[in-house]
């Protein structure tokens, strides 16, 4: 008889809702989150973190649990009882020092756990370390479910590649890694992502390689950028334009595009602290991704004191200065604001005695707030400022008219280097 498929989404956030909502329109699904405010907005069809269009969502929302195709929204546990694919999607953070943060995937592992049955199938969609699958995970559900791992439960890993605000790599246009705890799982569970991934799928040999694969595609586009973090820096010692180099260099037909710029958000500034970690425990110290990692956290810092000899050049006094940063979120047209380092940026200007007002038409007030004890403003102020930083290259920068927001020896400061107004500096 053919396998009647039924799947819950571990975590509704900006990797679970799309990949549920996907999943939805060829399975019944059932939606877990302990956030209740956010389970609450999603049964209404709002998703606040813009990843799926209102009007999409709602097509597939049901209001109740069911063995019909649709995505069935909650916190309460018994509701995944009787799925046999768990799929967990939950954030895997560092802590202040860098180090990997397991706790929510310990939880989730904890969750399953407790509603697995004899022949369920559990992949884990969070970017870790190669091993923390079946070394960390797997224990934990063997643990809590009293059952035997590859013999009455098996796994899958299947690392997410969502990019935050992408309209066009949408979860189902991007080719997806799959694998499983046993040749014959990885089939199952390669089969079930190639049914509704439109780009198709790459079954890795094992659960191991597919995290590899997912760290290290981060970790690579973490060095890439530090090393035009670290040209800028000399260029600009130099008096020479960096986009300019980069525009003439990217002629070449193999030259690698990269731009310089402060690197955050969810993957890019935490995957390689996984792997280096990983790497340390067997007794190699990574160097050059660490070196990287120094680079990339450094910029707030960079660009905070190229802003003050900014001011010290045009005669403003730095202390008591009024700074207006355009945006917080970690990226352009997006309102996710984990692991920002437009934060960087701000706590060292505030370092410096400067007054810094914050405008990002993008970002949640309450989040922000929350997150890092910062007050932003969704409506920009009709104040002058003695500094201007765009941070983050919202859309909507691009229509202002900054003279109406400047002193007369105020300086702009372009961090990523889109607009066409004069400026004083820029990466």
């Amino acid at each position: 008889m053919k396998e009647q498929i039924k799947i819950a989404i571990i975590g509704l956030g900006y990797v679970g809702l799309p990949l549920a909502r996907l999943f939805a329109t060829k399975y019944p699904t059932v939606g877990f989150d302990i956030n209740e405010k956010r389970v609450a907005e999603l049964k209404v069809g709002t998703d606040n973190t813009l990843e799926v269009e209102n009007e999409i969502l709602q097509k597939v929302l049901v209001s109740k649990p069911s063995n019909e195709n649709g995505l069935y929204c909650t916190t309460n546990i018994e509701a995944i009882a009787d799925c046999n694919y768990y799929i967990i999607t939950v954030p895997t953070p560092v802590d202040k020092n860098h180090k990997p943060d397991l706790t929510p995937l310990i939880k989730a592992s904890e969750t399953v756990g407790k509603v697995l049955k004899q022949g369920d199938i559990v992949i884990y969609e969070s970017t870790v370390y190669p091993g923390a699958t079946e070394e960390v995970c797997i224990p934990i559900v063997e643990k809590t479910s009293g059952l035997r791992f590859n013999k009455d439960f098996f796994a899958g890993y299947s690392p997410e590649r969502i990019n935050p605000g992408d309209k066009e790599h949408t979860v189902e246009k991007i080719l997806k890694v799959t694998s499983g705890s046993t040749i014959e799982i990885g089939k199952k569970v390669d089969a079930l992502y190639n049914s509704v991934i439109e780009a198709g799928t790459h079954l890795a040999p094992t659960i191991k390689v597919a995290e590899a694969a997912k760290v290290i595609e981060n970790s690579q586009r973490d060095i890439n950028i530090a090393f035009v973090n670290e040209l800028a820096k000399i260029f600009n010692l130099l008096d020479i334009n960096t986009n300019d180099v980069l525009e003439a260099a990217g002629t070449k037909w193999n030259f690698i595009h990269f731009k310089p710029g402060l690197v955050g958000g969810h993957c890019i500034g935490v995957d390689p602290y996984y792997l280096a970690q990983k790497a340390q425990e067997v007794g190699y110290h990574p160097e050059i991704i660490l070196a990287g990692r120094r680079m990339n956290d450094s910029m707030g810092a960079y660009v905070a004191s190229e802003i003050v000899k900014l001011f010290i050049k045009n005669d403003i006094k730095v202390k008591k200065a009024n700074i207006l940063v355009l945006g917080i979120t970690f990226k352009e047209n997006c309102p996710d604001v984990r692991n920002t380092r437009a934060v960087d940026v701000i706590h060292e200007l505030e370092q410096y005695g400067t007054n810094v007002t914050i405008y990002d038409p993008w970002a949640n007030p309450d989040e922000v707030m929350h997150e890092y004890n910062l007050t932003t403003r969704n409506q920009l102020p009709s104040n002058k400022y003695d500094g201007i930083v765009l941070a983050v290259a919202h859309n909507e920068f691009l229509d202002i008219d900054f003279t109406k927001h400047l002193t007369s020896n105020g300086v702009i400061y372009d961090v990523k280097g889109i607009l066409d107004c004069p400026v004083n500096g820029k990466l």
